[in-house]
């Protein structure tokens, strides 16, 4: 099932002219469209929505060290939360975390690169407020934080 991930604005890539009233469709794991919810939602009439306020983006590049916690998922898991869905190699540094990375479909990089959305790209989505923090975390096509 198609979901339409809906924002206030929809940026491709953080530094790009935003989408006003913009949406964000996901198939599995992968962007199905991006532009404005009312052409999308046209255009994908069985799709659910799921409506977020602030901005929506592509997902970002954790790249520092794995935030502490008392174990290698809840660190993973501090990662989303941030609204990042791939980290540095350099900072995972032992097996188990490596594991934790590759459970929650987090992507481990050999160096930072630029992120966007895309049609047909792997569905890593990030929805920050007006401040920047993370509202909600879309990895791989699945909802894996959402601020309450």
């Amino acid at each position: 099932m198609e979901t339409i991930h809906a924002a206030d604005r929809v940026y491709v890539t953080w530094e790009s002219t935003p989408v006003e009233n913009g949406a964000v469709v996901v198939g599995n794991d992968r962007i199905g469209a991006v532009g404005t919810f009312e052409d999308l939602r046209e255009r994908y009439p069985g799709a659910r929505v799921r409506r977020w306020p602030g901005a929506l983006g592509p997902a970002r590049v954790h790249e520092g060290p794995l935030p502490d916690a008392p174990s290698p998922r809840e660190r993973v898991h501090a990662v989303l939360k941030l609204g990042a869905v791939a980290v540095l190699a350099e900072h995972v540094d032992s097996p188990e975390l490596r594991a934790a990375a590759e459970r929650n479909d987090v992507v481990v990089l050999p160096a930072p690169g630029p992120t966007a959305v895309r049609p047909t790209g792997r569905a890593d989505l990030a929805v920050l407020d007006d401040s920047g923090a993370c509202i909600a975390t879309v990895c791989a096509g699945r909802l894996v934080h959402r601020r309450r």
